[in-house]
């Protein structure tokens, strides 16, 4: 069996990226790896554009083209991660569930109240079965990793996917915070009859006692009902809204200060739920559901660096709503690595890194 420092000895970072099956052409399995990335393609209710199902392999396909170098961890490629498809059946149920899921939606959008169609209902029962059987597996996944020491991380997929993957954590945690970059608040109630729509992600997630802020960033296509979601939520749903921060940063406020007032009501340890379509649309444009406006992906970048800097733990994300486009690939492989190794940077709050994998951070350089 080829130990850990063997791998860590024989992987040339600065070689060619290798088209061996795993997300940077990194050398890890699952058991030499510390990070787990499953991929989930997933997009049964999306209600706009489809191809976030082809989110996770458009993401492995552009990962070898990526230098391994990181300015916030540079040796973080030696923590291994190891991209695990959740499992060949969830791409022909997420097509099969696709197909009975548009039909409720066109009828929903021609004013039609489904409970007085018995078809249309039935396919809802049948869409929301399919959604519990991806969450119970993703959340059986999940647990079966992080009890084995790994860290987690998802690639979506529509934005449902990784409630599974958030419940497992909140077995494991009494208490955390979620930090949602997205251009949608996601705190619908089953939206269109979907229990476990991608518009109702962050309802489902608020049902978890464990999470006890849910802190939103880039929402700027909202409805009424989620506004008065988030009024009545007593603070527990902070919310910070794109028209808002664009204001604040053309009077003059760095986009440094608006991090730090946007991570100050977080508690301690927090997972960070990252739908693409929060960025400008430049940059992920086969997206789901793609929004006008949005962030950059440095800046992106910047305020996950300021969670960490803040010495609060980074214990999970996800990246979703990822087109199957090689451009939106590319881009999401790069907040993957990113995320992956600004995770890596909070570890001594768990378990400290091998010695081969610490470095110095040259955060402090910025």
């Amino acid at each position: 069996m080829v130990t850990r420092d063997e791998i860590l000895a024989s992987f040339d970072p600065s070689g060619v990226g290798l088209d061996n099956g795993n997300l940077y052409g990194l050398p890890f399995d699952y058991d030499s790896a510390q990070i787990i990335i499953f991929g989930v393609p997933w997009e049964a209710t999306v209600s706009y554009h489809a191809g976030t199902a082809d989110g996770p392999d458009a993401v492995l396909r552009a990962s070898p083209q990526l230098d391994l170098y990181d300015f916030d961890h540079p040796e973080g490629w030696q923590q291994g991660i190891y991209y695990q498809p959740l499992g060949d059946w969830v791409r022909p149920l997420s097509d099969a569930s696709r197909q009975q899921a548009a039909r409720v939606i066109a009828a929903t959008e021609r004013g039609l109240i489904i409970a007085e169609h018995p078809d249309l209902q039935a396919a809802v029962d049948q869409v929301n079965a399919n959604g519990q059987r991806v969450n119970g597996a993703l959340e059986a996944a999940t647990l079966q990793a992080l009890q084995g020491g790994k860290r987690v991380g998802v690639i979506g997929g529509d934005h449902s996917v990784p409630l599974g993957t958030i419940q497992a954590i909140a077995q494991r945690e009494p208490e955390f915070g979620i930090l949602h970059i997205d251009a949608h608040a996601d705190l619908r109630r089953a939206y269109q009859g979907f229990q476990y729509s991608h518009a109702s992600i962050m309802d489902n997630v608020m049902a978890l006692p464990q999470v006890t802020r849910l802190v939103q960033v880039g929402i700027r296509d909202i409805s009424h009902g989620e506004v008065a979601t988030i009024a009545a939520a007593g603070g527990r749903i902070v919310t910070h809204y794109d028209p808002v921060l664009k204001r604040q940063r053309y009077g003059g406020t760095p986009w440094l200060d608006l991090c730090q007032c946007i991570i100050e009501p977080l508690p301690q340890r927090v997972y960070v739920s990252f739908d693409v379509d929060g960025l400008d649309p430049k940059l992920c444009p086969h997206t789901g559901t793609p929004v006008p406006g949005g962030l950059e992906l440095e800046e992106v970048f910047c305020l996950v660096r300021s969670l960490v800097d803040s010495g609060r733990t980074l214990i999970g994300f996800d990246v979703c709503e990822v087109g199957g486009d090689d451009w939106d690939g590319n881009v999401a492989a790069r907040a993957v690595y990113k995320l992956c190794n600004l995770m890596g940077l909070t570890v001594k709050d768990d378990r400290p890194l091998p010695a081969s994998a610490s470095a110095t951070n040259p955060q402090t350089q910025w």
